[in-house]
């Protein structure tokens, strides 16, 4: 039998749908309890919410707007309060919005910043000070195949997950022993923005292995680095060798464009 002090309690943020949903669902099936963070998708959330508990274990969904800095300080707290001590905190929640060097803004790199860099960073801190000594807890940013594969589309974003990418290291670095921080950075993995199934279909096939990640795979890696303690400022690439081929701009557009020409 469970009890309290045994059980392991993960935030996943942006649970409520898309990655994030199947990140959790995961977890729940590894004996996580989850918290499922969410902005908008309240009835989203609630449905992943069901779902865990379809599994056998606890869950509970939480609203939070990351662009607020004292509602990203008070969410840990929120999660304890709710289920118990938090040991995993999956930093999946984004904003992924275009823009190129002519429609850059100040108010884009911001709001970028706000979601997919600050957010993760004070989460991170307020789980290492949440952490007892002598334990361990643990923080997986989710980033991008880009990085390692740079093009100028989805500038302000892009900047935002190589900020993300670097803090992965610095906090692994300031916050050891009590917290591993790790990256996961998944390929082309569900349709984005505007693209057509077609056009999915096609930049998801765009890889040396002819498939990139999908949800589970994403899902599969964040396990395999939560349950891997003698991993820590890592990241792991899943994305079917997507950025072993070099692209003058995102491979959305690049299959918009084969797609238009046939």
């Amino acid at each position: 039998m469970t009890t309290a002090d045994s059980r392991k309690v993960a935030l996943v943020t942006g649970a409520a749908k898309r990655i994030g949903r199947v990140i959790a669902l995961a977890l729940a099936g590894r004996g996580w309890d989850v918290v499922v963070h969410y902005r908008h998708s309240e009835a989203d959330a609630q449905a992943t919410v069901r779902d865990i508990q379809a599994l056998g274990q606890r869950a509970v969904a939480l609203p939070c707007d990351f662009s607020d800095e004292n509602a990203v300080k008070g969410l840990l707290r929120r999660a304890v309060a709710a289920l118990g001590p938090v040991s995993c905190v999956v930093n999946n929640a984004s904003i992924f919005e275009h823009d190129s060097v002519e429609q850059f803004s100040y108010a884009s790199l911001d709001a970028h910043m706000r979601t997919n860099l600050a957010a993760p960073i004070l989460l991170a801190r307020a789980l290492h000070a949440d952490t007892p000594e002598g334990s361990q807890s643990v923080v997986v940013n989710l980033l991008d195949q880009k990085l390692v594969n740079l093009n100028p589309s989805f500038l302000s974003y892009t900047l935002s997950k190589a900020a993300l990418d670097t803090a992965t290291v610095m906090l692994a670095q300031e916050l050891a022993p009590k917290l591993r921080v790790v990256g996961v950075a998944p390929g082309i993995t569900l349709v984005s923005a505007d693209m057509t199934e077609e056009e999915f279909a096609l930049a998801h096939t765009v890889t040396p292995l002819g498939k990139s990640s999908t949800p589970e795979d994403i899902a599969a890696a964040v396990c395999f680095l939560i349950e891997s303690r003698a991993i820590t400022g890592a990241r792991i690439t899943v994305d079917g060798g997507q950025h072993l081929i070099p692209t003058r701009q995102d491979v959305m557009f690049i299959a918009k464009a084969a797609t238009s020409s046939q």
